[in-house]
């Protein structure tokens, strides 16, 4: 066998162990996601009758008015959603949402049995630390590549052929089972359950970017050289050249980009200024990098 097929092998061993080693961890982010969110839900949302969005709340609704277990009813009306998704969507997605469904429902079953960590007496407890939990639940199973919840499928369905984006279609979904809970439930517990949809929201968003959210930093000077040597030697990062001019002065400018961590933003404002007080600097939040940060 040669060196090269030797290496070819040895290469394809490593990406396909590469792929389950990110198979295993998605799984155990939307399995431990599940397990939070699930907890969240009946430990503190519905003994207090505040109501998550899309199927989990028109589930909850449903369930509060005829009694029929919360699990059971989350399994049931997801299921239609996943097998018109089936052909639409990537399969490994589905197969992630259906896994972290049945499991989330499962998981309400046996919470149902256990007390409420937090009465009546305390909705806004309920509201605050159920909207917490159940965001770092949601998150976590968005991180790992599933989904607990239908409206998300229905979002990514009408974005394919419409031009509502997902965040819409799902935002209006909520916003009538919000108002269908403050109609039969009355408008406080509808104004509760938006409020805990809000804090859900935010920490999902702090799950799915990261709490270590980096910055990309763009710099505008005319001593490129000297600034990339020294951001090399002080963070050990390079930077991306681009060539510009300014537009009143005529004189060619370096412009210089690279991604640093949020730590380090004070250091290296500090270096640039002791470099070239008049580069013109700007620092932008980055949702997410894919890649390595020296390039």
């Amino acid at each position: 066998m040669s060196d090269n097929n030797m290496s070819s092998q040895k290469s394809e061993h490593h990406a396909h162990m590469e792929t389950k080693r990110e198979l295993v961890i998605s799984l155990i982010m939307i399995t431990c996601g599940a397990i939070v969110a699930a907890f969240s839900v009946e430990e503190f949302l519905s003994p207090n009758n505040i109501f998550d969005g899309g199927v989990v709340g028109v589930s909850m609704i449903i369930s509060n008015l005829t009694g029929i277990k919360l699990g059971i009813l989350t399994v049931l009306i997801n299921i239609p959603f996943l097998i018109i998704a089936w052909k639409s969507i990537g399969h490994v997605f589905i197969l992630k949402a259906g896994y972290a469904m049945a499991l989330f429902s499962v998981c309400l079953g046996f919470f149902e049995d256990l007390p409420p960590i937090v009465t009546e007496e305390q909705p806004i407890l309920a509201t605050a630390f159920g909207g917490v939990l159940l965001g770092i639940g949601v998150g976590f199973v968005l991180r790992g590549g599933g989904c607990l919840d239908g409206t998300e499928i229905v979002g990514i369905l009408i974005n394919k052929r419409f031009s509502l984006s997902v965040g819409n279609v799902v935002m209006i979904i909520n916003i009538i089972v919000y108002t269908a809970a403050g109609i039969r439930f009355g408008i406080v517990f509808g104004l509760y359950s938006m409020l805990m949809y809000f804090i859900s929201s935010r920490i999902i968003d702090m799950i799915e970017v990261g709490l270590e959210q980096d910055k990309s930093v763009m710099i505008i000077t005319e001593h490129g050289e000297l600034i990339a040597d020294e951001i090399f030697r002080n963070f050990g990062r390079t930077v991306t050249f681009i060539h510009g001019e300014g537009f009143i002065s005529g004189t060619e400018k370096d412009v210089l980009y690279c991604v640093i961590t949020r730590a380090e933003v004070h250091d290296f404002r500090t270096l640039i200024t002791d470099l070239d007080y008049s580069a013109f600097t700007t620092f932008t939040d980055v949702a997410e990098v894919i890649g390595h940060k020296q390039h």
